[in-house]
């Protein structure tokens, strides 16, 4: 090391900084975990008092179960549309797919604070453009945000939009690795372009599939400024929009239980991969048999 020093001198700016603003909260959130503090007085230890209130919280689990509701309803959906819209901007015969690219990718670089109070406008229950629209076909108006179901829906709708077009441009990535030998053989043989869809291009995307599926996972498990901008830090009527991240932020950064709030993203943590795990294991136990 001595004799490489300026080699490591040149690089040790990325690890400090890493050390300082990533390793270190993620250790000291650990050591907070086991304490009981409000932020500003002496630190008191709690052993694993923080756990098991986490484990017997009713609102814990309450957020945990809206948190994969709100996953189920927009990451299935988002992934499959994703899939689809890439297939179409991969067909040779859409035209400007450079600007649909743009166009799709957008939203993911859109003011996610903006886009929950636009949505809250289409959502909202008095004067939302849905309700609206309802109106205009002789439907009675729907109180979005007052249901808990309305919420989640909201919520979950507002993913798809952020997230379905940055999915796509790695689907398309991926449709554009596959070789053209295979579809041109598979058209010799009379393969429709349906029986194409899902012989090769699915089999071929495997591993990007994957990939999303675990990304969307994290991404899904971790929703936050949704619900907090849509409906606030309770998670609106009935708690509908009470996410474990919005539960976590209400906990530590309003109650000012900063112990448990640690607490909470470790459990967190555990949950997001166990269920990763079981999402991998799900894909590559199904990709496993089909080979």
């Amino acid at each position: 090391m001595w004799k490489h020093r300026k080699e490591y001198l040149a690089i040790s700016p990325f690890y400090i900084l890493f050390a300082v603003f990533g390793l270190f909260p993620i250790a000291f959130s650990m050591y907070l975990s086991f304490q009981k503090w409000d932020g500003i007085g002496e630190m008191t230890f709690n052993g694993l008092n923080n756990y098991r209130f986490m484990l017997t919280d009713p609102e814990f689990w309450k957020a945990v179960g809206n948190t994969l509701v709100i996953w189920i309803y927009s990451t299935i959906p988002m992934l499959f549309s994703a899939l689809v819209i890439a297939f179409l901007l991969n067909a040779s015969f859409v035209r400007f797919r450079t600007f649909f690219r743009i166009g799709y990718f957008l939203p993911n670089v859109t003011s996610l604070v903006a886009v929950a109070i636009v949505f809250g406008t289409l959502f909202s229950n008095n004067y939302g453009l849905l309700n609206y629209v309802l109106n205009l076909i002789g439907l009675e108006s729907v109180e979005w945000l007052n249901k808990t179901w309305g919420i989640q829906l909201a919520v979950s709708v507002m993913v798809i939009w952020r997230w379905v077009g940055y999915n796509a441009i790695i689907y398309l990535a991926g449709l554009q690795s596959i070789p053209t030998v295979l579809y041109e053989a598979a058209k010799i043989d009379g393969a429709t372009g349906i029986q194409a869809f899902f012989r090769i291009t699915i089999p071929n995307l495997k591993p990007i599939i994957l990939f999303t599926v675990i990304t969307s996972t994290i991404g899904g498990m971790q929703v936050f400024t949704e619900p907090q901008v849509l409906v606030g830090n309770d998670g609106g009527v009935g708690g509908g929009g009470m996410t474990i991240v919005l539960y976590l932020y209400r906990e530590a950064f309003v109650n000012n239980y900063f112990g448990y709030g640690s607490a909470v993203g470790w459990g967190m943590f555990v949950l997001i991969a166990l269920f990763s795990l079981f999402n991998w294991r799900m894909v590559q136990g199904k990709g496993s048999n089909e080979s």
